[in-house]
């Protein structure tokens, strides 16, 4: 993989509804790509070549950006998906979020509601990804962030957040009531 690769592929998200092919080692090729950019810029710097190194370390950026559009697009697709309940090009790592998102639908609960035992009919993996969550949990609820906000605490002193204008988010409905009041955001239903 390189930087002409991700750029393909960031086109082909941008172009098409559906998730394109990425390949399974999507993920593990990108960090591959990273760990060689970084020490190429190592190298340039240890030799004293700084205009190497600077080539390096802009590739890297250029790099990190393609990805994080890459991943943003993948995951909006991917909410998409299992709201409709529909499966696509998934690398591994994917299916194992679009798991846990489809529950989360299905269910209409957090994520780590689900027993253990339908959480292994559908994806062993799962149980890793989602922690244990209390009988007495907080109500959560959808919001869009309308403007940008650093991260923001509930009581308990729990981060959520950062967040841009136009996140999706799903926060304690208490944090949410004070950003309805501020006009920071806008409640939303999430039905299947």
């Amino acid at each position: 993989m390189d930087i002409v690769k991700l750029r393909e592929l960031l086109e082909g998200e941008l172009s098409s509804p559906e998730l394109t092919d990425v390949g399974e080692e999507f993920y593990k090729e990108f960090d591959s790509l990273v760990k060689a950019l970084k020490l190429g810029a190592e190298g340039s710097h240890e030799r004293g070549e700084d205009v190497e190194e600077r080539l390096y370390l802009a590739q890297l950026e250029i790099a990190e950006r393609l990805a994080r559009e890459i991943i943003k697009i993948r995951l909006h697709k991917l909410v998409d998906l299992a709201v409709e309940g529909l499966s696509g090009e998934m690398t591994v790592e994917e299916r194992k979020i679009f798991t846990v998102l489809k529950a989360f639908i299905e269910r209409n609960e957090l994520p780590g509601a689900i027993s253990s035992e339908e959480a292994v009919k559908t994806e062993p993996a799962v149980e890793t990804l989602v922690e244990e969550v209390p009988k007495r949990a907080v109500p959560f609820e959808a919001y869009i962030i309308l403007v940008d906000l650093p991260k923001v605490l509930d009581p308990e002193l729990r981060e959520y957040g950062s967040f841009r204008a136009g996140d999706m988010a799903v926060l304690p409905r208490e944090i949410g009531r004070v950003l309805l009041e501020r006009n920071a955001a806008e409640r939303i239903r999430i039905a299947p």
